[in-house]
């Protein structure tokens, strides 16, 4: 077993499988706690600057480590400001990518190892520039530069604050929660729970009906990889030999998606962010496997006959929509 697989199981029982956190954890997430408070501090009292940008920021972002679903939200918010006349731009980090000391475009064509698993994913769904780098104003800089845009998204990025942000969205992951409630590393935890109190809008990605906004993931057409023409209802799958493959923040949840649909299937999951091999994928043989759109950018040039996945998209509260527009007036009115 790879050893990221062993880190990734490791941190995962002791993140969410435990209520207590590891004693020997705790004294480095007291260390933790106090120089990401320190930071946070320095940039909101304006001793560090932070960097404004002549179009408003949103932010999606999450508290924990791991998938909780921002980039499915950064999708759909790319898609419905387009919708609402808006000229959205997106920036990210890029991780899992190859970026260089320049912001890099990312478009239909450039490979996830270069661009980014999720950033590859965002320019393909949604048509809309997209620029990676690990420092985001140098990202939004290049972007604002190259095109003609009037809002920036900025796909996580919630605790980097030398970017500006006009609005803060975060989202939690419904089910999973914070874990035992604890900060890196003795527990998934970025930022304290209080700073859920300073965002203008928390969305819960299912498990918590009562929120002011939930999100559903739903999906139930496949696509194959080596034909992106074929689709296939999940149905289809039913009564057959069938392996499903996640290397996401959670797993789990896809293999739940599936199973709903009635889909039985053998599981194999690799840490997020994997970059995969052909080796990593023979487990499957001559029998069907489905995988999740953040593989499926990873793995198109390992495609055989048998390999699919799943696109979903991501549906709101209805009241969300409405609720932005009337953040983003407020924002613009006071530019």
């Amino acid at each position: 077993m790879p050893l990221s697989n062993v880190f990734h199981r490791l941190t995962h029982h002791l993140w969410y499988g435990q209520k207590k956190a590891n004693l020997l954890l705790l004294p480095i997430e007291q260390v933790y706690r106090h120089s990401a408070s320190l930071m946070r501090e320095a940039y909101q009292s304006g001793r560090i600057a932070s960097k404004k940008l002549p179009v408003p920021v949103i932010v999606v972002g999450n508290l924990t480590v791991g998938g909780t679903g921002k980039t499915p939200l950064t999708i759909w918010l790319a898609q419905f400001l387009k919708s609402r006349g808006f000229r959205p731009g997106i920036i990210s980090r890029g991780y899992g990518g190859n970026v260089s000391r320049q912001p890099l475009g990312v478009t239909f064509q450039t490979p996830a190892s270069q661009g980014g698993d999720e950033p590859v994913i965002i320019a393909r769904r949604t048509g809309c520039p997209v620029y990676v780098h690990p420092q985001r104003v140098l990202a939004g800089e290049a972007l604002l530069k190259a095109h003609d845009v009037d809002i920036l998204i900025t796909d996580d990025g919630l605790q980097h604050h030398e970017l500006m942000r006009d609005i803060e969205i975060a989202v939690i992951d419904g089910q999973r929660g914070f874990g035992n409630g604890h900060l890196l590393p003795a527990g998934p935890l970025r930022e304290p729970v209080e700073r859920l109190e300073q965002v203008d809008m928390v969305v819960y990605h299912s498990g918590h009906p009562e929120a002011e906004y939930t999100m559903e993931l739903k999906g139930s057409l496949a696509t194959n990889l080596k034909n992106v023409c074929q689709r296939k209802q999940l149905t289809g799958f039913i009564g057959a030999p069938l392996h499903a493959m996640a290397g996401i923040g959670n797993p789990e949840r896809f293999y739940a998606l599936l199973e709903a649909q009635g889909v039985s299937m053998k599981t194999k999951t690799y840490p997020d962010h994997y970059r995969y091999t052909q080796h990593d994928l023979e487990f499957a043989g001559d029998e069907a496997l489905l995988m999740t759109e953040k593989d499926a950018v990873k793995c198109f040039h390992l495609a055989r006959d048998n390999y699919w996945y799943l696109p979903v998209e991501a549906h709101l509260s209805p009241r969300f929509g409405p609720d932005l527009l009337a953040l983003i007036e407020h924002v613009l009115n006071q530019r």
